[in-house]
């Protein structure tokens, strides 16, 4: 699109959209919390609607009129309920705060009682916080003021329903705590009701509120509970629905498999009672539940799975749409088969979806979900207009079918008065304006977007529009208004750490993916503040710094998929004057270096090699390095040619400052690499210093180990377990640690994860070493390590080791494992490594990056405890350097294979 052409093309979309949403934005004067919305029960339990007849003592003197109001207030709470799930929500709220009034007025107080428990309910979707909590807190009010016995067969299930209304407020005001207290009051009304139904949802609800608080087992306690509940009922609509709510809820916390075997057992019952309905729900969270699977197999690398996965839940929305009356289900369904089609190129099959989806937008009635249906509708077309395009542009033709779908989106949720799917529905047509680069409109929608979202509070989607004006102040050149609103965005994700770390993805607005929806916003902001055109201030030096650390937070927190790990910021002058922090980082066109020296100015240095030739190299090193029969002359030039990118540009100032230790703040697939077998031409990174890994010293606790504290636990696994092959030289390895130092052993059967426990609560040790086979993962739930009983997994390691005994004394000083591995093809695997150190709450931990010869591991091992004990103020980082060159310099230990793997995270001292 050239000259007049685009100039035409852009005044017809600019009055397209002036027609069809005019561009004044009412002033929100909100102050609300942040909130994610109704979380599971609502997907499972159906609407309770329980009208409560006027009894003779609540009948005032004028009985005869109030009672002919009665039935009208009966309809305004069934008219309410309809606009609920219609998902019309400021209308719904609108009918129930009159019906409170009427039954207020009719002094029917449990019937006022369930109109403003549905109001908070309605309030809690619209994002207005005070209203909500104002109309729930009336509600129990009224219910728990009234204690007459005659009345508790209709007091009390309102009661209960009012629990589970304030467990959902607390829950989206990110009071967890007190969620967990509400619903868990909830449960026990409905099982004294004999409510299975509403029980069973409420139970979901706190292990969701358990999530968020990190007690994981007790989580998992009550889903088996559920589930145990769920298989002890005869098979029914409620068995069907319960299964399917509970697979949905697995699906959220990473229990894909168990989710989708809980999510058939659903799609069974309800093919044996022919619940066509419950038969198309079923397919289609097994489609979603198919589709997560397919995005873990890619972050693994594991691209057969990821197709038959994506190929899986592609047949189940098929089916899901064909058996379904819902036509939200339906058109959802082809939208996600859709997205589907496009992440697998079968661009024609893709095409054939388009008219059958848009007939289906076009008769949905005006609500939520048909806003958000509309937005995702053009998300996809963008996605597939720009695959099908051989320049990647949009002809005028798709941007005007995009803009006008997104239009409609916007002006629907005006006349909806719902101002987060209005805020959603422009900042996405902005969106479009970015893509075609007509700013001056983009910026205008995005800052529309922006104000609405602030207004309510929804951070969620407020660093979005935060995000995107940074990339159109940088398209315009303008640098200091992009870093600022960079610099806003990441703020409000860092509020926002539980919120996203516990998002529910199956909620339609909340698209999240960390990837693609977070990590960006980090390394777009490095880049500017970094740029080799101009001179950087050590103000942009330390805010880049301080961006490279709050992503590493971040990546661990979407690691564990919960905020839990608190940051305090640390200056390396508090910690080592001898040691530097290098803070590499891998940007598309080049990649980025700060170092921070003691008591020196920070400083950048800028290599000009792609993102792409980066990841090269490091794929092929990481592909030698790790075979004992690897290519060693290729891996040396591999070395020699990172260590040219990283180490080079600052030699001469690490010498100048003599630094003895290098501590690396590390991203993405460097994680996967030793920095120990750089080479210089001449030696190893090692041999000249000693190394240590940390997430950021924001997590690094600056404590040195107490040299007369150097005695050990050790537990270790030889034999052959759970499919894994002996360890053949772990019983020598922990005989050599024991004669040399003091320690406690717990080998084979012996090691046991109560053994391990008690043994540490008992009598705490500084040192906890463990020699067992295990392994390192992008996804925390692939993250462990192997005992004779079970694995234990990285999100237990806290409660094994960490126990409040642990706590009120000193917390392990090093925990060392010897014998796990990276998982194999996951190019993020090592993150795992680092949410081991973190999660177990050691100030350090030695693992390796690939399992070597257990014989020259137990060498080494017995090298690094000698140094450790032979004091004389010699560093964790500094034994393992020695360690590692005893093996370098012994003959058959010589290449990196047998001493670069092993890496120490966190503290160096």
């Amino acid at each position: 699109m050239k000259g007049r052409d685009r100039l035409h093309h852009r005044n017809f979309i600019a009055r397209l959209y002036r027609v069809l949403l005019p561009l004044a934005v009412r002033n929100r004067l909100l102050h609300f919390c942040l909130g994610m919305g109704i979380i599971s029960v609502l997907a499972f339990t159906p609407f309770h609607l329980h009208p409560i007849a006027l009894f003779p003592s609540d009948r005032p003197h004028n009985g005869v009129a109030v009672a002919q109001s009665i039935p009208d207030s009966l309809q305004l709470l069934e008219q309410g309920r309809a606009f609920f799930q219609g998902e019309q929500f400021s209308e719904a709220a609108r009918v129930w705060q009159q019906a409170a009034m009427e039954f207020n007025h009719a002094e029917n107080p449990l019937n006022q009682a369930l109109a403003l428990n549905y109001l908070s309910l309605a309030y809690q979707q619209l994002g207005q916080w005070q209203p909500a909590t104002e109309a729930i807190a009336s509600c129990l009010s009224l219910l728990q003021g009234s204690q007459s016995k005659r009345l508790d067969s209709q007091r009390l299930p309102i009661l209960a329903q009012g629990f589970n209304t304030q467990g959902h407020l607390y829950y989206s005001m990110g009071q967890s705590e007190q969620s967990l207290t509400t619903w868990q009051e909830a449960v026990a009304l409905y099982q004294q009701l004999g409510d299975t139904e509403g029980a069973i949802g409420s139970q979901i609800n706190v292990a969701q509120a358990m999530q968020a608080l990190g007690l994981y087992r007790r989580s998992r306690q009550t889903l088996e509970q559920v589930e145990l509940s769920l298989e002890n009922q005869p098979n029914s609509l409620l068995k069907a629905t319960g299964l399917r709510s509970l697979g949905n809820a697995l699906r959220t916390i990473g229990e894909l498999e168990q989710s989708r075997d809980l999510l058939q057992q659903s799609l069974t019952i309800a093919q044996s009672l022919r619940l066509s309905s419950a038969i198309a729900a079923a397919q289609f969270s097994l489609g979603n539940t198919a589709r997560a699977i397919a995005q873990k197999a890619v972050v693994l690398n594991d691209t057969n799975t990821a197709e038959l996965e994506r190929k899986a839940a592609i047949a189940a929305y098929q089916k899901g749409a064909e058996l379904s009356t819902s036509p939200l289900i339906q058109v959802r369904s082809q939208l996600n088969q859709l997205a589907l089609l496009i992440d697998l190129a079968q661009i024609s099959e893709a095409q054939k979806l388009l008219p059958s989806i848009q007939v289906q937008l076009e008769q949905l009635p005006p609500s939520r979900g048909a806003v958000y249906d509309r937005i995702h509708f053009a998300h996809n077309l963008i996605k597939l207009f720009l695959d099908e395009s051989p320049d990647s542009t949009l002809s005028d033709r798709n941007l005007t079918e995009i803009a006008t779908g997104l239009a409609t989106a916007v002006q629907q949720a005006k006349t909806l008065q719902d101002p987060r799917a209005e805020s959603y529905a422009l900042g996405s047509l902005g969106h479009l304006y970015e893509l075609t680069t007509q700013s001056e409109d983009a910026q205008k929608l995005t800052q529309q977007a922006l104000m609405i979202a602030q207004a309510i509070d929804a951070s969620d989607i407020a660093y979005r529009w935060q995000w995107q004006v940074g990339r159109l102040m940088k398209q315009q050149g303008k640098k200091p208004e992009a870093v600022a609103a960079y610099t806003g965005a990441i703020a409000t994700l860092q509020s926002l750490r539980q919120d996203l770390a516990s998002i529910n993805p199956d909620n339609p607005d909340v698209q999240f993916s960390f990837r693609e929806g977070v990590e960006p916003v980090y390394r777009e902001l490095v880049d500017l503040l970094t740029d080799p055109n101009e001179s950087p201030t050590q103000e942009n030096l330390r805010q880049a710094r301080q961006a490279i650390e709050s992503l590493q937070l971040a990546e661990l927190d979407n690691f564990f998929q919960e905020a839990c790990l608190d940051a305090k910021p640390i200056q390396i002058d508090e910690i080592d004057t001898t040691a530097a922090v290098i803070y590499p980082i891998i940007l598309p066109e080049r990649l980025a270096v700060i170092v921070a020296l003691p008591n020196s100015p920070l400083r950048l240095y800028n290599t000009g090699v792609s993102q792409a030739e980066i990841e090269s190299k490091l794929n092929e090193i990481q592909q030698d390095i790790g075979r004992r029969a690897g290519n060693n002359q290729q891996v040396l030039q591999n070395s020699q040619q990172i260590y040219d990118w990283l180490i080079r540009p600052a030699e001469a100032d690490l010498k100048q400052s003599q630094i003895q230790t290098l501590v690396f703040v590390l991203d993405g697939q460097l994680r996967n690499v030793p920095m120990a077998a750089l080479h210089d031409g001449a030696q190893y990174l090692i041999e000249n210093y000693s190394l240590a890994l940390t997430p950021g010293l924001q997590l690094l606790p600056p404590q040195p180990l107490a040299q007369e504290q150097v005695q050990l636990l050790a537990a270790g696994l030889s034999e052959a377990r759970q499919g894994f092959s002996a360890l053949q030289n772990v019983d020598l390895e922990l005989q050599e640690i024991q004669d040399n130092v003091p320690a406690q052993v717990l080998f084979n059967q012996e090691f046991t994860q109560i053994n391990l426990q008690e043994t540490i609560n008992s009598s705490p040790v500084p040192i906890v070493h463990i020699a067992t086979h295990g392994q390192f993962s992008s996804q925390a739930e692939r993250t462990f390590i192997l005992t004779w009983d079970g694995r234990i997994n990285v999100k237990d390691l806290d409660s094994l080791l960490r126990k409040k005994e642990q706590e009120l004394s000193r917390p392990i000083e090093l925990l060392v494992f010897s014998a796990c591995e990276t998982a194999s093809g996951d190019s993020r695997a090592a993150l795992g490594l680092a949410g081991v150190a973190v999660r177990a709450g050691a100030r350090s931990t030695i693992a390796t990056l690939w399992r070597v010869s257990d014989e020259s591991t137990a060498a080494l091992m017995v090298r690094f405890y000698q140094e450790l004990a032979r004091g004389e103020g010699i560093t964790k980082a500094e034994a393992l350097r020695l360690a590692q060159i005893s093996l370098l310099r012994e003959g058959r230990y010589r290449t990196p294979y047998f001493w670069s793997p092993y890496i120490l995270v966190g503290n160096w001292r």
